[in-house]
């Protein structure tokens, strides 16, 4: 049995710690195989809306600098929030503003750059401390979140963002069962935060099933003062919401809308609740 060191937040409700420092180093390889198998008009692709493949590419790359320089490096400059502006207006203005500056750099230097830049970002995780405080989550309501959930939540994007170009390039979703599973369980993290406003009894359970090799189950439970994912399942939950892989991650990283996701859906038990956990967001929305 573990305890949590002493001085930081519970944060038990979030459910059992995910590792993904081993997956990092076979991400950043797929990435940059992806990356160095594109043909040129691949790069010149809408890859997400209003980027093409080389802007998310150049997104990535401004991704790893930041990392570097906030956690490895304790750099201390950077951005700052504008008078009134929210954490999502912040965050996709400077992003707009890095691949903006960065337009002028080829697809071949951003996939050289990417490749040596990355491997130091999976070395930073490798080694990062999974218990410490870390960067907020803000769609999982934790900030600061513990490592293991900043982590895992930086391998999302990093895989997420390779399957857009992989789609944008005319190829489908990588089928590696493992680290889609690891995506898929620390997207469903946000879904305590997602049902925070939800009015249920205490003990009322909603379940997300998801089908297939790299699926799962998660409950979350109605507790006195928030939603948790630390409590055991019961056999048959207040709603349960069936959604395959592919839905699921799409869902979560709205890539389909929760009204398209629910229609693929089957829904058991409360639809009110199951419509609920169907506007889970694990994103910067």
């Amino acid at each position: 049995m573990t305890s949590r060191p002493s001085g930081l937040p519970d944060h038990s409700w979030l459910g059992a710690p995910i590792d993904a420092r081993p997956l990092f180093a076979p991400e950043h390889t797929a990435l940059v195989a992806t990356l160095r198998g594109l043909t040129p008009a691949d790069w010149r692709e809408e890859a997400v809306p209003g980027w093409t493949v080389r802007d998310l590419a150049a997104h990535l790359l401004g991704d790893c600098y930041g990392r570097l320089a906030r956690g490895r490096d304790g750099h201390p400059e950077g951005p700052s929030f504008a008078a009134g502006e929210t954490l999502e207006a912040f965050i996709h203005r400077i992003n707009q503003e890095w691949v903006d500056a960065h337009r002028r750099v080829s697809p071949a230097a951003l996939t050289d750059t990417l490749g040596l830049i990355g491997h130091q970002v999976v070395r930073f995780f490798e080694t990062a401390d999974q218990d410490a405080p870390s960067t907020g989550v803000s769609w999982a309501g934790v900030d600061p979140a513990p490592m293991w959930l900043d982590s895992a939540r930086e391998l999302t994007e990093f895989w997420t963002h390779r399957q857009q170009i992989r789609h944008a390039a005319g190829q489908a979703t990588d089928p590696a069962p493992r680290p889609l599973a690891l995506v898929l369980d620390t997207f469903m993290r946000a879904l305590p935060h997602t049902l925070r406003e939800v009015d249920a009894p205490a003990g009322t359970q909603v379940r997300v099933s998801v089908e297939g090799p790299a699926g799962g189950l998660w409950t979350a439970t109605a507790t006195g003062d928030r939603w948790s994912l630390a409590e055991p399942g019961v056999r048959h939950p207040d709603a349960t919401l069936h959604l395959d892989a592919e839905a699921a991650w799409r869902l979560c990283t709205r890539g389909i809308e929760p009204d398209t996701a629910l229609a693929r859906a089957r829904v058991e038990g409360d639809p009110r609740l199951a419509g609920a956990a169907c506007r889970i967001v694990s994103i910067i929305h």
